[in-house]
């Protein structure tokens, strides 16, 4: 990384007290990897680093560093460069600040913000958590369908400047209203004179600001797009979703996803900034669930201790037979979550999925049982016990591979998500329902040898 290659060149800068090099040497780097830099230097090189940067790069920096590098930093420079960074923030990087801090701090900084941000402010944070409003940005370029070609670039060149992308404007009518999108390529290539309404084609591609903003990723990355219109419930224009923006919601969605395919609630900041305490209170619940399906599990063997206790060897087969069920759901699961995350599967469409899914489990059943069948029968040369653990290979993977791909379904069905059925939560319950199969076959089978 840049940041790993001069980070010796910024120490001696900071040594020698070079600001003035300093300055001309980080005015040329990325905002992202001066975020890198400086969050992880001591406070009063931090605080002077930061305060070298030029107002719009401080802003855009600002923006990339976590929240308790943020916090760390406003603690430090006073209210008024407080209010000057904020008010530099885009309205997308501005709403994601707010949404982190304690509603009497907010409020506090929006009072004494300039009356036009304070106004932008207001209007993102008024849509619910996690909407497209909460992450689009009102900075966009629109031009009239009356308009020339001309008119328009002029009206473009004025106004890029504070516009997130020119790539693409939008057309609106008198009201606002989003009636077509123009790439800035069509208007350098068409003739000056020629009107904007020759351009379009009316095929434009929106989203409600009250949809949810992965609703948005899945519809840019569908259509290959790199801005989203954002629109009202009368069609009105009211800002934009950059690509950038839905890179960041697909990073969260997927840390998410990992966290609850762990059984870990999720926590939106970043792991280095999370406490103890945070960490602890994200894990324990699952984490007595688990406990308590153990319990149950034991329950089970203990139901059975007559059958144990006249065939002990049946025990030395559980963690095979639990283990193997286990990683058979796990493998239905993650396919059908990801499917439904594709959007490739529906809960409309579970009867074509048990079906395949069924086969599936019986193919892998009769192999798993067939090696286990051959290896218990080498190793205790019981052909009976060697039945009862081929039998019920066959009917736990078939069992776990229905259920594995079926809670999915049946929680997206509910709008719950089904990264939760996921890993660790689902081996609970194969584990106690595995260990009934497991037994109620051994008990029907080696009854004979009573």
């Amino acid at each position: 990384m840049l940041k790993e290659l001069l980070r010796p060149e910024i120490n001696d800068l900071i040594q020698a007290n070079n600001w003035r090099e300093l300055k001309e040497v980080l005015s040329m780097w990325p905002a992202p990897d001066i975020a890198d830099l400086i969050k992880d230097l001591e406070n009063k090189e931090f605080f002077i680093l930061f305060r070298l940067l030029s107002r719009e790069l401080a802003a855009e920096v600002f923006s990339e560093l976590d929240y308790d590098s943020q916090a760390r930093l406003l603690d430090e420079i006073g209210d008024e460069n407080v209010l000057k960074i904020v008010a530099s923030l885009s309205p997308d990087d501005r709403t994601e600040f707010f949404e982190e801090l304690p509603g009497r701090i907010t409020q506090t900084i929006l009072n004494r913000l300039p009356p036009d941000v304070r106004k932008e402010s207001l209007q993102l944070l008024g849509y619910p958590d996690n909407s497209v409003g909460r992450r689009m940005t009102p900075d966009y370029v629109a031009i009239k369908p009356g308009w020339t070609v001309k008119n328009a670039i002029a009206s473009i060149r004025k106004n890029a400047k504070k516009a997130e992308t020119v790539n693409i404007v939008y057309v609106t009518d008198k009201n606002s209203k989003l009636i077509d999108e123009v790439s800035l390529s069509s208007l350098v290539i068409a003739s000056p004179v020629s009107k904007i309404e020759s351009l379009m084609d009316e095929k434009v591609i929106s989203i409600s600001a009250s949809a949810h903003e992965e609703e948005a990723a899945r519809i840019m990355k569908r259509y290959d797009l790199i801005v989203l219109p954002v629109v009202d419930s009368d069609n009105i224009l009211l800002g934009v979703i950059t690509i950038d923006d839905v890179i960041d919601v697909i990073d969260m969605a997927v840390s998410e996803d990992l966290q609850k395919t762990a059984s870990v609630m999720p926590f939106e900041t970043q792991y280095s900034s999370a406490n103890y305490m945070t960490l602890f209170k994200k894990r324990i619940v699952w984490l007595i669930f688990f406990g308590v399906g153990g319990f149950f599990a034991g329950s089970i063997i203990s139901f059975f201790e007559d059958t144990l206790g006249k065939f002990v060897a049946l025990a030395f087969f559980i963690p095979a037979l639990i283990g193997t069920g286990g990683n058979t759901a796990i493998q239905s699961s993650t396919l059908i979550i990801r499917a439904i995350a594709l959007e490739d599967v529906s809960p409309g469409k579970w009867l074509a999925v048990m079906k395949k899914e069924i086969l599936v489990g019986v193919l892998l059943g009769a192999v798993l049982s067939a090696v286990l069948f051959a290896m218990s029968y080498l190793w205790m040369e019981n052909l009976l016990m060697s039945a009862v653990i081929g039998c019920s290979v066959i009917f736990i993977t078939l069992w776990a591979n229905i259920l594995g791909s079926m809670l999915p379904l049946i929680l997206t069905k509910f709008r719950l998500d089904p990264a939760v059925v996921s890993s660790p939560m689902l081996t609970t319950v194969i584990d106690v329902t595995g260990l009934m199969i497991y037994f109620i076959i051994a008990g029907i089978i080696l009854k004979t040898a009573l």
